[in-house]
């Protein structure tokens, strides 16, 4: 399962600078003045997952594949983009094919890096959000209102845009009312479904009814603080959850990039940080469109896979290959902790942690799972 991260910005606040300590090498250019980044590079980055380490010690192999993110370095937006200022139709198109939309947020100071444009990080973010927002409302503006008599999925259709059309009127964003009951009811959205306005904004592509992370870039100086603080002032500063806000410094990121583990971790600790801003920001990507990870392990591979929280045995199945959906009999799954308790598949048997779960079965964080599958 494809989890595409889209960085976004203004020009010039560590957008290619992110993306190239996310690759560990300098895949995307990053120059000092605008549209360095005119294609969008795509890079994927693993998910930490410290557990892949303990199974592979367990079933005796050294093949390790983790569960990855995939980061797309976006073309640097400019006010008036959503009328095709600069490159904005090129970042537009881009940003539609992604799954979160990822901030970067400039709040340091170097003279040597020019300004383009930013201003501070809550300033910076309305700028994006505000043409985001007019992209939308002009692809709302070109749905045609059906006429006569009509049934009751095209009334409901028309009746969600006609909400969606006020909510960006108003300035906002519409990921930012579908995670509000509240909200929700004010603009006569709560009457409709879950299921009927995804079909809607599926249809329609909107860039504000993306899920958003927030990346605030600061100054080396900056670290030396609480950086739970820091997140907390910066979220309530952006007025956003913030559990989104990862606050780090990129230049010190894309330096920790290049060094041994053994490096990377006395830096972090000169740095009084536990956890590079990078792992922090994979791992939040990770958890904001809800997924989870099951594990398999054995003499081949240790591998974690990427599930949507809340899936089925047999869809999870599917994942690993797409006719395994349909030809899953059942499956044997114990936990993480039970698997390595009792050191492997014939220990959690012998103890009687491992259960037989049917195609139905609710998959959960952690699973470490065997299926079985027919012809």
């Amino acid at each position: 399962m494809a989890l595409q991260v889209g960085i976004v910005g203004l020009p010039n606040v560590g957008k290619s600078t992110l993306f190239n300590a996310l690759l560990k090498e300098q895949q995307a250019l990053a120059a000092n003045y605008p549209f360095a980044t005119i294609e969008p590079n795509i890079g994927i980055v693993p998910v930490p997952d410290p557990r892949l380490d303990v199974l592979a010690k367990i079933v005796k192999t050294t093949v390790l594949k983790p569960a990855t993110v995939e980061f797309v370095d976006i073309a640097g937006l400019v006010k008036g983009a959503s009328q095709g200022e600069g490159l904005g139709n090129k970042f537009l198109a881009h940003i539609r094919e992604a799954a979160v939309v990822c901030h970067v947020l400039r709040d340091f100071d170097d003279e040597n890096v020019i300004r383009e444009g930013a201003v501070s990080p809550k300033e910076d973010l309305h700028t994006v959000r505000l043409e985001l927002q007019l992209a939308d409302l002009a692809t709302l503006e070109k749905q045609p209102e059906p006429k006569g008599s009509v049934d009751r999925a095209a009334k409901e259709r028309w009746q969600i845009i006609t909400a969606f059309k006020n909510i960006l009127s108003d300035a906002l964003s519409i990921n930012q009312i579908l995670h509000s009951e509240q909200k929700m009811g004010e603009y006569g959205l709560a009457q409709f479904t879950p299921e009927t306005i995804a079909m809607v904004l599926q249809d329609l592509s909107l860039l504000t009814a993306k899920d958003e992370l927030y990346v605030i870039n600061v100054s080396e100086s900056a670290l030396g603080g609480d950086i739970n603080k820091a997140t907390e002032r910066f979220a309530s500063e952006l007025g956003v959850d913030p559990e989104r806000v990862v606050v780090m410094c990129n230049q010190i990121e894309s330096e920790l990039a290049v060094l041994s583990d053994e490096d990377r971790t006395a830096y972090l600790a000169d740095l009084g940080l536990e956890q590079a801003g990078l792992d922090r920001l994979i791992s939040t990507a990770y958890k904001v469109l809800k997924l989870q990870s099951f594990l398999t392990a054995g003499e081949m591979e240790v591998r974690a896979w990427t599930i949507r929280q809340g899936i089925a045995a047999r869809q999870a199945a599917g994942v690993i290959h797409t006719d395994f959906e349909r030809l899953m009999i059942s499956a044997k799954v114990t936990s993480f902790a039970d698997f390595v308790q009792h050191q492997g598949w014939k220990g959690v048997k012998e103890v009687g942690k491992l259960r037989t779960e049917g195609r139905d079965y609710i998959m959960q964080e952690g699973d470490v799972v065997e299926f079985l599958i027919g012809k």
